[in-house]
């Protein structure tokens, strides 16, 4: 068993039970809490965590989790209820206020300055100073100390944040939230942009911070990891705390079951599909110190899974296909056209046939403040629109049939997008290119942050795209979700496509060999290491 599994499992450290009652005493007590908005979207919870206590929060998105967590952080204010911190009446009015009582939040929306360093984004309220000017020296060393216990001891601090991948922007976000008085730390999917050994740190970390009596709420679709850090299950069902109780008394399947309301084919057996032709050939598509020169073939009715570690190139190459970076050499071929077809913007590849679903949904694949019906038709306007005009109740139209069908939970087409869970706003950017209807989809993290019930509703959407025809090339870091729905998987690793595996053909240890494959030549091979470094400072 780990070190940090063997910590985590231990109960509430004894200086934090109350020597009269035998008890722990809670830090904090939650009584009534509910949130409306339109309409109720938390009703009546009451709650308690003590110091030292690790609370794993979990249900279905939209079941009223991060509005919970939210309120606890003095993000938004509740509708009714109250709140006691240390048994005084406790209502912050802002994050700030609360931050300065000791209760932190890392949220799925890094809260991070892309055009500043990562020494600067982690101490920005408090820079070190010396004669008027930022003591750059002290700051450095402050930061150095502050990133070696996330496990970014090698990345240069001041690196701008925005030249970091989203797995590496999330473990600073961490960082930041670790430093100074942490009474209640709230961590929402904490390890959904994390590799495996930046999440054995983070484990790590909370091992630490239970130790010395931080309380910690643990907000997580991943049932495996529950179970490793937390002492207490709380499920929420359509905004009611349906469960709360010790987790050792729960199989993954009983919370499976507590958290959607029915039994989820979780086994669901692969169908088998005919192939068609190619729909598309990459021949030696590179772009370099990001992605060596790299072929394949994505015929008809197939699912492409692509594996790899964060920075391996997997998200790069995404892109070259799809226009939103310039290649540097390669060619792309569609359909059984024998001349390359030139693709230098994404505007370029949609006329082509191409979509793309990013790995940020908010940052490049949606417009927050916009509704859910014009995120829905963005792709395809000229069939909503006439001279130039949008026809809402076209628009709304479109809209209501995709929410119908991918089960997008919301008050309405006219909902912005940005208010909804974000497992409901990968529905809709999945929605904009469904309507779009591009035969070849390339998706990036398609499940990323989703819920275990919505993630399988989108496992049969995808075959059932591939039995339509469509080809989809599907990137994704969790293994078991790559040989549940692919036909093969390409790995890639330093920038090298490096293998592909036909279905029945691989094993997991298999595939991560192969994932480390090409650092390890890197290290041999001084012509390659280039690549790999960029490859995994891009992670």
């Amino acid at each position: 068993m780990p070190a940090a599994t063997h910590i985590l499992q231990n109960k509430i450290p004894a200086s934090f039970i109350d020597a009269h009652t035998g008890a722990a005493a809670p830090l904090l007590a939650l009584t009534n809490i509910g949130k409306n908005y339109v309409v109720p979207v938390l009703g009546g919870v009451s709650m308690q965590i003590c110091a030292g206590q690790v609370l794993a929060l979990t249900g279905e998105n939209g079941a009223g989790k991060s509005t919970l967590s939210k309120i606890v952080c003095g993000l938004i204010s509740a509708t009714q209820g109250s709140m006691l911190l240390d048994g005084q009446a406790y209502q912050p009015a802002s994050r700030q206020a609360a931050e300065k009582l000791g209760i932190r939040m890392v949220m799925q929306e890094l809260n991070l300055i892309p055009t500043l360093s990562i020494a600067e984004n982690l101490y920005l309220q408090q820079l070190p100073s010396r004669f008027g000017w930022i003591d750059r020296s002290r700051l450095e060393a402050m930061a150095r100390t502050q990133m070696t216990a996330v496990g970014l001891a090698d990345i240069d601090p001041w690196t701008q944040v925005g030249d970091l991948g989203v797995g590496h922007q999330q473990m600073v976000e961490i960082a930041r939230n670790l430093i100074g008085d942490c009474r209640l730390l709230v961590l929402d999917e904490p390890t959904a942009m994390l590799t495996d050994r930046e999440v054995e740190l983070l484990f790590l970390q909370i091992a630490r911070l239970k130790a010395e009596g931080v309380a910690i709420v643990y907000i997580s679709h991943r049932l495996e990891e529950l179970k490793r850090v937390a002492d207490r299950i709380a499920v929420l069902r359509d905004g009611e705390l349906v469960c709360d109780a010790d987790i050792q008394g729960y199989s993954s399947d009983d919370l499976v079951r507590l958290m959607v309301g029915r039994n989820v084919d979780i086994e669901r057996e692969h169908s088998v599909r005919t192939f068609g032709a190619p729909l598309l050939r990459v021949r030696d598509l590179g772009r370099h110190g990001v992605v060596h020169p790299t072929s394949f073939d994505l015929r008809a009715g197939e699912i492409l899974g692509i594996a790899g570690l964060i920075g391996s190139g997997r998200t790069e190459l995404l892109r070259l296909i799809f226009g939103a970076d310039r290649a540097d050499q390669g060619e792309l071929f569609f359909g059984d056209n024998t001349t390359a077809t030139n693709i230098h913007s994404p505007k370029m590849a949609i006329a082509a046939g191409l979509a793309m679903i990013t790995e940020d949904r908010k940052g490049q694949g949606l417009l927050l403040s916009q509704s859910i019906a014009a995120n829905t038709t963005l792709a395809k306007l000229d069939s909503v629109s006439s001279v130039g005009w949008i026809d809402s109740a076209a628009e709304g139209a479109v809209a209501d049939d995709y929410i119908g069908r991918l089960k997008v939970r919301c008050r309405s087409s006219a909902q912005a997008v940005g208010e909804l869970s974000g497992g409901n706003q990968q529905k809709v950017v999945i929605a904009r290119w469904l309507y779009r209807d591009c035969p070849i989809m390339l998706f990036d993290e398609p499940t990323r942050g989703i819920d275990i019930g919505a993630k399988f509703e989108i496992y049969q959407l995808l075959a059932e795209l591939a039995c339509q025809g469509k080809g989809l090339v599907i990137v994704s870091s969790d293994l078991r979700e790559l040989m549940l729905i692919s036909d093969r998987i390409a790995v890639m690793s330093a920038g090298h496509m490096v293998m592909t595996f036909e279905r029945g053909a691989w094993s997991q240890d298999a595939i991560l060999q192969a994932a480390f494959s090409g650092y390890a030549k890197a290290k041999d091979d001084p012509s390659g290491e280039t690549v790999a470094g960029n490859a995994m400072r891009a992670g």
